[in-house]
């Protein structure tokens, strides 16, 4: 491994810390597919906890959910995210952006649509809000609901359900971060951080396109991760399956 090598994966790996994402325009990704840069490029990434995905026209950094010198506890998550105030709120956060997921998640047709129209917060609102219905519904039948999962079901239900719904034109309270909506525009503002969705007409009735960023990172990543799947899952758990469940 040479100084050159070493400077040019440098260059690559700084680049994707910063900018989380280098697509088939930067020189940076001509120069990432070398293979004495690649492999050293992933030996950094391997190195410091995260790891990158490689598509066709960019690749991205991540971190990694344990062992990485960048991963954040809720503490630096707060200090980041600010309009996070509770444990209780992250989880719900952490629901609303896993429904938005498992939305685009389910086949091409999905895809195409989310890409070209949107979903907007009050639709998004909605799903949300049959999916903790339906939780709750659940929870009747089974109180040990989201144990084997190690979600407190029974807390995500009651935030959600003693949370304001927004009933004036959304410009009046998008700042107000205790109504429902105003949890789901904080959900959807770490995506945008991230850099995988663009919100449109903020000031009207909000809407979020998933970036091909995101569809990437669901494929090349999160598909890999059981903790996924088994929160997808969840997304579509019906009363009838956990009665039956209870009676076995």
């Amino acid at each position: 491994m040479n100084a050159e090598t070493i400077k040019r994966a440098s260059a690559v790996y700084f680049t994707l810390l910063k900018d989380k994402v280098i697509d088939e325009n930067s020189e940076h990704f001509q120069s990432y597919f070398d293979p004495d840069v690649r492999q050293t490029v992933l030996l950094l990434a391997d190195e410091s906890g995260t790891y990158i995905i490689e598509s066709p026209k960019r690749i991205q950094l991540v971190v990694q959910p344990t062992g990485s010198v960048f991963a954040t506890n809720f503490t630096h998550m707060k200090d980041k995210h600010r309009q996070i105030e509770t444990k209780k709120h992250f989880h719900l956060v952490s629901v609303v952006i896993m429904s938005f997921l498992a939305t685009i998640d389910r086949n091409q047709a999905a895809k195409i649509r989310t890409k070209r129209e949107g979903i907007s917060y009050y639709a998004l609102e909605r799903q949300v809000n049959d999916l903790i219905n339906n939780w709750d519904s659940i929870l009747k039948v089974k109180p040990s609901f989201g144990e084997d999962e190690r979600v407190d079901m029974k807390e995500v239900v009651t935030t959600w359900k003693y949370m304001e719904v927004d009933t004036e034109e959304y410009g009046v309270k998008k700042g107000n971060r205790r109504t429902r909506i105003g949890l789901i525009a904080n959900a959807m503002r770490l995506l945008e951080t991230e850099g995988l969705i663009v919100i449109l007409d903020r000031d009207d009735i909000p809407k979020v396109i998933p970036k091909q960023e995101l569809f990437e990172r669901i494929e090349y990543l999160y598909h890999d991760y059981d903790r996924y799947e088994l929160f997808k899952k969840l997304m579509t758990s019906e009363v009838d399956e956990h009665a039956e469940n209870q009676s076995n």
